[in-house]
């Protein structure tokens, strides 16, 4: 299975309203603050409250310092986040970051390191950034869909003056980004939640095929007269399909005894092939024979060649590299007459296995196909 976690930008996004809405959403807020300690930032507090606004009961992310720095350089900040211990978390900020300085250092003709962030420079942009990336990982998302970012009109006043919303380093860290127009003014997007979005690496197509877990509402601090000022993420889980190079192995054999060739199938899986199987083929003048087959890795082809050519007295083999998809499967374990069979399923279908099924039909008595579909149609075990 893989997490899933869709953003849903109602009024816009800022990286206090995504990380509230993580929180929301299940994102453990011990884990969150430890991997903003691990930065070494001094002076803070993070508490995330409940807030109801116009009728909807989300969560709002609140920091609290109490440090006199109250903006750094671009360096300083990405040397902090580069501290995080775990190097997922430590990654994803450090590349949202970077992502700031670079556009900043662009718009300002200074190196990226020395640009000196006034606004993104507090405590406000490294607790939001590490912990967006600290609460991604705690709940195991491995994929990320925004829908379209609303994008208001207006200014927005800066250190540097007012600004045309939005502001041109919002612009430019979200190029390549879905947008749409709204009718709210202002700054619907902010810096900090586009360089998220960028280091996330956020898709902004159509979000895919999943199964609902969480729903989770972030809360801004601009009060909207006519709707919530809310980030909605969506979380679930999506079965995916374990995509693979691997390399197919056969040899034709028409000299090789059903004995054999039975003994041949089982000794190459017991050697590290994922499948082995024989085919009946017609050789030329008319002589029946067997193909045999073998799936293997790259890393265990050759061995597996050399077992099947000294097993068969074989003169060759072809090897031909495919491209197998497996899906997910899971396991569970149902009784008949008191004995265990294990059953095997997958998203279209599920089976008993059949040597737990033989045991069962060899110490009871019963026909293999009665136990076979007894067990096939028993409820789940928990």
């Amino acid at each position: 299975m893989s997490r899933v976690c869709v953003i849903s930008p109602f009024t816009g996004l800022a990286g206090d309203m995504l990380l509230a809405a993580l929180v929301d959403a299940g994102a453990p807020l011990d884990a969150i603050r430890a991997a903003v300690a691990d930065t070494g930032l001094t002076g803070w507090d993070l508490t995330v409250t409940s807030v109801l606004t116009h009728g909807l009961t989300g969560s709002r992310a609140v920091v609290t310092v109490t440090d006199d720095a109250t903006s750094r350089s671009a360096g300083e900040l990405i040397a902090m986040a580069g501290r995080v211990r775990d190097r997922a978390v430590a990654d994803t900020a450090v590349a949202a970051l970077q992502a700031i300085a670079d556009v900043e250092g662009r718009l300002h003709g200074e190196d990226p390191d020395r640009v000196h962030l006034h606004e993104l420079g507090g405590h406000d942009t490294l607790v939001d950034i590490v912990g967006v990336a600290a609460a991604l990982h705690a709940l195991d998302v491995r994929t990320v869909h925004c829908e379209a970012l609303p994008i208001g009109a207006g200014s927005v006043r800066t250190a540097h003056g007012v600004l045309p919303c939005p502001a041109p380093a919002t612009s430019a860290l979200l190029h390549g980004a879905r947008v749409v127009g709204t009718s709210l003014s202002g700054e619907t997007v902010t810096p900090t939640a586009a360089a998220l979005l960028r280091a996330i690496g956020a898709d902004y197509g159509p979000p895919p095929e999943m199964r609902m877990a969480s729903t989770g509402y972030g809360v801004g601090t601009r009060t909207l007269f006519d709707r919530p000022n809310v980030a909605v993420v969506r979380l679930g889980d999506r079965e995916t399909a374990d995509v693979r190079d691997l390399v197919v192995l056969e040899t034709n054999l028409d000299d090789v005894t059903g004995e054999v060739l039975g003994y041949v199938v089982a000794h190459l899986l017991d050697s590290g092939a994922l499948d082995s199987w024989t085919i009946p083929a017609t050789m030329k003048k008319g002589r029946p024979a067997h193909v045999l087959h073998a799936l293997a890795t790259p890393e265990t082809a050759d061995d597996i060649e050399r077992r099947m050519l000294a097993e068969t007295g074989s003169l060759g083999v072809r090897r031909t590299s495919v491209r197998r998809t497996a899906l997910p499967r899971t396991t569970d374990t149902v009784h008949v007459h008191g004995l265990p069979i294990r059953r095997k399923h997958g998203p279209h279908h599920g089976k008993p296995e059949y040597d737990d099924a033989v045991t069962v039909a060899r110490q009871t008595g019963l026909p293999l196909r009665t136990v076979l579909a007894i067990a096939a149609e028993s409820p789940e075990e928990h």
